[in-house]
């Protein structure tokens, strides 16, 4: 998405625990991206696919049912999600794009870690059955289920309202889709009522609480909330998220990484 992500996700890699990192191939800082993870050979890189409120790969022309003519996609979820079912003129369009992004992800010569989609569209059935059957043409293994426990952030003082717990029943319409396919999957995730303030004393908090299994906690680090960043993501505290990934105690607190392909600690970033 820009500069101040990708610096701010090399330097938790480098410095601090993150170990993965989601790419938007479409995004402004793609490249910059790329050469970046090129350097880090540690550096775990999925694909963050975008099919909502962002930049497509594909020529707008070609795809005018998904896109304006400027090449974004809109952030109606709502009416995507109808279009997404329903039209198989849109679903044809839709597929092309899936597929593109990959070829593109291909093309940067990076393995293939991971996927999951921005704001968890994945979660739509279509789109998530699109991301594993294109995925799985260039070796895809494994998906993020964003499936947040609402017991557990009961537990941390938050109150999950009924479309939180309805949204964790949801994920595992995807999580039977993951496993029909043989994917590996994470069996929680952490970021959802927090995201864009997963601050230190928060995972603090969230560290002792973990349930069994293995979940994946993400972020949305920067170096600093540039022009891009504060139109997309206002509120959004990317340098404390950032100062967690480099807080030494967050490292001793959690427990030690597992991998089941998008590993225990990653990024949302879009870089």
């Amino acid at each position: 998405m820009s500069l101040a992500v990708n610096e701010a996700v090399e330097r938790a890699h480098i410095d601090g625990i993150l170990s993965t990192a989601s790419l938007m191939v479409a995004g402004e800082a793609a490249a910059d991206a790329v050469a970046r993870a090129r350097r880090l050979p540690g550096l775990r890189v999925g694909l963050h696919l975008v099919v909502i409120e962002g930049p497509a790969m594909l020529d707008p022309a070609s795809i005018a049912r998904l896109v304006g003519s400027n090449g974004q996609f809109p952030s109606d979820q709502a009416g995507l999600g109808v279009r997404y079912y329903f039209d198989p003129r849109v679903r044809r369009q839709l597929r092309a794009e899936i597929a593109a992004q990959y070829l593109a992800f291909a093309a940067t010569g990076l393995r293939l870690d991971h996927a999951n989609a921005h704001k968890h569209m994945h979660l739509h059935p279509t789109v998530g059955r699109m991301m594993i059957e294109e995925g799985r043409r260039h070796g895809l293994c494994a998906i993020r289920i964003p499936a947040e426990p609402p017991e557990v952030m009961a537990s941390l003082g938050e109150d999950p309202s009924i479309g939180d717990r309805a949204l964790y029943r949801w994920t595992s319409v995807l999580r039977r889709q993951a496993r029909r396919a043989g994917l590996r999957t994470n069996d929680h995730a952490f970021g959802i009522a927090w995201t864009g303030r997963m601050t230190a004393d928060r995972i603090l908090r969230l560290a002792p609480a973990l349930p069994p299994g293995t979940s994946e906690i993400y972020f949305h680090p920067a170096t600093e909330a540039d022009t891009t960043i504060a139109a997309l993501m206002p509120g959004y505290r990317h340098a404390d998220e950032l100062a967690a990934l480099l807080d030494p105690a967050v490292a001793t607190a959690l427990p030690p990484r597992v991998d089941y392909g998008a590993r225990l600690i990653a990024t949302d970033t879009r870089g």
